[in-house]
């Protein structure tokens, strides 16, 4: 069941793991080739439709397309804009999902200028394909990469203590990037997703709930910048921030300090879990930009569980007034742990099996497939309540 929305094609969105860092092993990531993503961009595709998508997450992999400075080569991206015109997906385009090309340092002051300008390059080489107002994400996650490269030192630069430091410098690039951006196409549409988190102070430790509450504020700093309501020295303006996406799984909400997770599986719930559908209306009370959900999935036997109890959360938002655009299922096929390629987390709407020739050929989580399709009737109705099910 396809359900539209006035921003994209579908209100339910597949999106492909695209992560290119480089990990603390110094080893380059690429998921979309892992995957085979890139060998089998056709058909999934084809199975997005089937299954009621037509708006998909994808990366553009910068390290691919600039391996000399200034030389932009998009061969890369050509069979997935072949693929998505083919069968009418609509992608929504990471430019730098924590990748970049060798030789680009992100603490320098030349980034900003070397991400514009592949920013440019981009939106160029799609206004050529004919893609007037591309979907573009300029940093996926801009506050996690900012701690995951920035303070503790898992991506590179493997930066500790700085963490603050990078993400003042992603939001200039940001800036330059989406300036870049409309230059060549001032229609396109810029979305900024970022992790909706909750935290606590342990039992019995009211005494640092100010460091609990610190930590929680901290989710909207990236925003915050990219709008200029916080540093505006960093250039951020109200029109860079276009739409929202917020990203939420089961381990989005943790004890600080101590980092204990506040378990979703756990029956009964403790009482100090946050209803997706709390936290989704205070990101839409605070910045009023067309919002949707950026990331969300669970593993294994969890997957409809948890999905079902999104699409009831969701339900309950649309209910109290929020405009929610979509729902993005992420990873849409499954990925393996990015320290440990042995470990997939059968995290997607599709698993895989290795056939002989070692292709991963894509099997449908059944269970998931079928909370999947009554999902998308309720949120059809609770979209369009005037309107039968069975026609979306």
């Amino acid at each position: 069941m396809t359900v539209p929305s006035s921003l994209f094609r579908s209100f339910w969105i597949g999106g492909f793991e695209s992560a290119t860092h480089i990990t603390d092993c110094s080893e380059r990531l690429d998921m979309i080739a892992a995957t085979q993503h890139d060998r089998q961009v056709d058909g999934d595709y084809a199975r997005l439709v089937a299954h009621g998508m037509r708006t998909a997450r994808d990366a553009m992999r910068w390290h691919l397309i600039e391996q000399r400075p200034g030389r932009f080569d998009f061969s890369s991206v050509a069979p997935f804009v072949d693929a998505a015109r083919a069968h009418g997906v609509q992608v929504i385009w990471d430019l730098l999902h924590y990748g970049t090309p060798c030789g680009v340092e992100l603490f320098s002051p030349e980034f900003p200028r070397r991400f514009a300008e592949f920013a440019r390059a981009a939106a160029t080489w799609l206004k050529a394909q004919g893609e007037m107002a591309p979907l573009l994400t300029p940093i996926n996650e801009l506050s996690f990469f900012a701690w995951a490269a920035g303070e503790v030192g898992w991506f590179y630069p493997h930066g500790r203590g700085r963490g603050y430091e990078l993400k003042q410098q992603l939001v200039r690039a940001w800036v330059a990037g989406v300036d870049a951006v409309r230059e060549v196409t001032p229609a396109a549409r810029v979305i900024s997703v970022e992790p909706l988190i909750h935290n606590v102070p342990p039992l019995g430790h009211d005494d640092v709930e100010g460091r609990a509450a610190a930590q929680r504020a901290s989710q909207w700093e990236a925003w915050d910048m990219i709008a200029g309501l916080r540093q505006p020295e960093l250039g951020g303006r109200a029109d860079l921030l276009d739409v929202v996406g917020v990203n939420f799984y089961h381990d989005n909400q943790w004890e600080v300090p101590g980092g204990e997770k506040i378990a979703w599986h756990v029956r009964p719930r403790d009482p100090r879990w946050v209803p997706f559908h709390r936290l989704l209306r205070e990101a839409w009370d605070r910045y009023r930009r067309p919002i949707f959900v950026g990331e969300t999935s669970h593993v294994g036997a969890g997957r409809a569980e948890w999905i079902r109890e999104m699409t009831d959360e969701c339900v309950r938002a649309i209910e109290d007034g929020v405009p929610l655009e979509g729902l993005c299922l992420y990873p849409i096929i499954d990925r393996y742990e990015w320290d440990d390629p042995g470990h997939w987390h059968n995290s997607g709407l599709w698993d895989y099996q290795r056939d002989a020739d070692g292709t991963l050929r894509r099997i449908v989580c059944e269970p998931y497939a079928a909370e999947l399709q009554r999902c998308q009737a309720r949120i059809a109705q609770a979209r369009h309540p005037l309107a039968s099910p069975l026609r979306g």
